[in-house]
């Protein structure tokens, strides 16, 4: 038997209902707890790391869920309080080690080369390498555009940023990953 899907709305209506609460949330976990995982992933590095942030996002998701109001769309929604949750992550990381931005940027991407949950090849490990070189958020911006494929309108949505800002600084990080690259 085929598993049904179920629209965004759909989950947020049977999510107002007590009895189909936490079925809603089930299935909305489902629909997107992959593309969340891989975004945070992509900011925090670590696997570990990315499932910490991914369960408090889903918490606070649970939490304020019954509270959305459909101004934005409801991936975008989730994406913003995820990327808020893997930045909290990254300043709580910087306070505790009391390292600066581009440390704590270094120590990752040192890190990610031994990491054996990372599955990608000596050009992927380059590529992931130069983003961590980037601005925190040129590294947002980049990371939803290339891997999430995210528009720039949804992006604007999910960062509060205009669609000019966002381009500019897309533009400006792929400009210092080719310079990275060029230079390795």
């Amino acid at each position: 038997m085929a598993e049904e899907t179920y629209t965004d709305e759909q989950l947020l209506e049977l999510f107002q209902a007590e009895s189909t609460r936490s079925m809603a949330f089930n299935q909305l976990m489902k629909k997107y707890q992959r593309r969340v995982y891989q975004h945070v992933r992509r900011m925090v590095i670590h696997h570990e790391d990315a499932d910490d942030v991914l369960q408090n996002t889903f918490i606070k998701v649970w939490h304020h869920l019954g509270d959305f109001r459909g101004g934005s769309q409801l991936y975008t929604w989730l994406y913003r309080i995820a990327t808020n949750e893997a930045l909290t992550f990254l300043n709580k990381q910087r306070r505790k080690f009391f390292l600066p931005l581009v440390d704590v940027e270094r120590k990752l991407s040192q890190e990610l080369e031994t990491d054996p949950m990372f599955n990608g090849d000596a050009i992927q490990l380059k590529l992931q390498q130069a983003i961590l070189t980037l601005p925190e958020k040129q590294r947002v911006v980049f990371n939803l555009k290339y891997f999430d494929e995210m528009k720039y309108e949804d992006m604007s949505e999910v960062l509060g940023t205009s669609v000019g800002a966002l381009k500019a600084s897309y533009h400006h990080a792929v400009k210092k990953i080719e310079a990275f690259l060029l230079n390795r």
